[in-house]
């Protein structure tokens, strides 16, 4: 099983870039995949997620109408659009998968049993 984070770069503060979340050997359809990220000294973060039955969203207030997250069960990828970058976005940002979703705790990332590599995002002018 094996996940793999794309789509990092450098964008400038009220730009946009994409993430994708690809998948190896298994199929994403059957699982939730979150997004998270760790800023340098600072704690991860959950960010958003989808889940696996319904296609349900859930998202942190900070990215709250500036991320979407999306699944194309075709492309076994997952994405995260991110539009209106802040400085404050910079970090490295991981994509995980969940078996099983608890909703509740989605933002856990305890709760994922496969990750990614990170891929870094730069906001900076």
């Amino acid at each position: 099983v094996q996940l793999q984070a794309s789509g990092g770069g450098l964008a400038q503060p009220g730009g946009s870039l994409r993430l994708s979340c690809a998948a190896s050997r298994f199929t994403l359809d059957g699982y939730a995949i979150g997004w998270f990220r760790q800023a340098p000294g600072k704690e991860r973060e959950g960010l958003s997620c989808i889940s696996a039955v319904d296609d349900f969203t859930y998202y942190a207030d900070s990215v709250k109408g500036r991320f979407t997250i999306s699944r194309d069960n075709a492309e076994n990828t997952v994405y995260l659009q991110m539009n209106n970058l802040k400085p404050e976005d910079t970090a490295v940002y991981y994509c995980a998968a969940d078996r099983q979703l608890i909703r509740s705790s989605w933002y856990s990332g305890s709760n994922y049993d496969y990750w990614g590599q990170g891929t870094l995002v730069t906001v900076s002018s």
